[in-house]
């Protein structure tokens, strides 16, 4: 992808986030949380015949969580249980090379995700399991560097 199709892909997320808003009735719920600011991302999923049917996000958080959201969502749609693990955890292996504010954003995504699976889980075994929240190690914040 070349850098301006990478823009205006980037753009036309930030203006219009697919896949953004609540599910009712969904078949799992899952909270990702930056301790250091409070932002936060919800997903709601709706599985069936091991697949993700639907998947929506909601954010109190900055432009490029939902910008992350909407990208990952998209993504993910469609997609078996299995292949959606798999794609959540190659980004978070390429995030590993990014300095931390960059990749905390699209962490918080991906660790809402992984909530929403370990919710689902827990709910074959007990209907009424809380929503499980999982907290992101990295901060979004840029370390100030010290005047010399």
């Amino acid at each position: 992808m070349q850098e301006s199709e990478l823009y205006d892909t980037t753009m036309d997320h930030m203006m219009n986030p697919r896949n953004y808003g609540k599910i009712e009735d969904a078949d799992a719920v899952g909270i990702g949380k930056n301790p250091q600011n409070g932002e936060m991302v919800i997903i709601y999923l709706v599985l069936k015949e091991g697949r993700v049917e639907d998947i929506r996000f909601q954010a109190k958080a900055c432009m490029t969580t939902i910008i992350a959201g909407s990208i990952f969502t998209e993504t993910i749609k469609g997609a078996t249980i299995e292949e959606a693990r798999e794609l959540t955890d190659l980004m978070l292996e390429k995030l590993e090379g990014m300095p931390p504010e960059e990749a905390a954003c699209s962490e918080l995504v991906a660790e809402a995700f992984f909530a929403a699976l370990e919710h689902f889980e827990a709910r074959a075994e007990d209907p009424t399991a809380p929503v499980p929240t999982r907290m992101i190690t990295g901060t979004c914040a840029i370390e100030k560097e010290e005047e010399e």
